[in-house]
């Protein structure tokens, strides 16, 4: 599915099940509290501090799927065509990028 269509289908299920958007900084913070989440994950599991019993059974990709889900309506609410905006920047990363990361001796 398209970015644009993945905005339309968050738009849709916010007129239908959702009332509204909650306003922008509502959202920003819950993108905050989701992106936390994701951290908390990969700083346990794939990173060096333990893994609590309680966290062993958080799902990386609902978590992901939740940092998503506040994008899109972001970009929903503010306008943002999404899908432009990642094409123009991948277009821009590949320009900008592509010498870059094959000369980086880092990356051998």
């Amino acid at each position: 599915m398209s970015i644009k269509k993945s905005q339309e289908q968050v738009d849709k299920w916010i007129n239908e099940h959702g009332v509204r958007y909650f306003n922008e900084l509502t959202n920003m913070a819950q993108l905050t509290e989701e992106v936390g989440e994701v951290a908390r994950i990969i700083a346990r599991r794939y990173g060096e501090q333990s893994e609590k019993e309680s966290d062993k059974n958080k799902d990386l990709g609902e978590e992901l799927a939740d940092v998503l889900f506040v994008t899109l309506c972001l970009a929903n609410q503010t306008g943002v065509d999404l899908q432009e905006a990642f094409d123009k920047k991948l277009d821009l990363k590949t320009k900008r990028d592509h010498d870059r990361h094959h000369n980086n001796e880092k990356l051998k």
